[in-house]
């Protein structure tokens, strides 16, 4: 994209806009250095365009590409000036919880996204002992209903099939009302007391888990409609 402006706004957008560019900075940003775990948390983008994306923002110096010893592929890394836009970023998702969180759509809810999410939430060291086991089931998908979070000492993995370990913590619920917990838009005991979620396990586990799984860094933020004072509609 090329405005033809010097503003530096509009040549911050001709690296920023294009589509995919924002969320692929936020994946770098959130500790992706793999082309499957940028994928991953950019879901349905095309490797192409991945590829493309991330060519881009390398020849802007964004991006250090470096070869994976004994292997094909590359580790893609966050230069000083990718860091920077850290706090850019937040106030864009803090501009989007004020005043976008009204534009989701059933299609939003994304339940590879959401168990990224969860995975990055973890706290080990608030989990007792050296390995923990949560597993989720949802009972609005069909394809694959089950997923499970493994805790072993500070490494988090999800996975979706059964690991064959105890669980410690046994969550039924659905990917929408999973969601709008971690993200603030509701509290566990609404969503325990509605029958929206089930939490199962020991109670020391079960009472708290926003110590162990956090919720959304951008859960303290009003939505516009508290901010004007605007009653939702009905």
């Amino acid at each position: 994209m090329k405005y033809g402006q010097f503003c530096p706004i509009a040549k911050a957008s001709e690296i920023l806009g294009e589509k995919w560019t924002i969320l692929i900075v936020r994946e770098l940003l959130m500790g992706s250095t793999r082309f499957n775990e940028l994928q991953r948390g950019l879901g349905v983008i095309s490797p192409t365009i991945l590829t493309k994306r991330l060519s881009m923002l390398s020849e802007r110096g964004l991006v250090h590409r470096k070869r994976i010893p004994g292997q094909r592929g590359y580790e893609y890394h966050a230069t000083e000036s990718c860091r920077e836009l850290l706090p850019i970023l937040l106030s864009l998702g803090g501009w989007g919880m004020r005043w976008a969180r009204t534009n989701l759509t059933e299609s939003d809810y994304d339940v590879e996204l959401l168990m990224l999410y969860l995975e990055r939430s973890i706290v080990p060291d608030k989990l007792p002992g050296s390995q923990a086991v949560i597993r989720f089931r949802f009972a609005d998908i069909q394809d694959i209903t089950d997923w499970w979070i493994v805790v072993s000492d500070d490494h988090v993995d999800v996975c979706t099939t059964d690991p064959g370990k105890d669980v410690d913590v046994y969550f039924n619920t659905t990917v929408r009302a999973m969601t709008d917990v971690w993200m603030a838009e509701r509290s566990y005991k609404d969503a325990v007391n509605a029958g929206d979620i089930t939490v199962t396990g020991p109670r020391v586990l079960t009472r708290n888990v926003e110590s162990w799984m956090r919720n959304c860094i951008f859960a303290d933020l009003p939505a516009a409609r508290a901010i004007l004072g605007v009653q939702p509609m009905l």
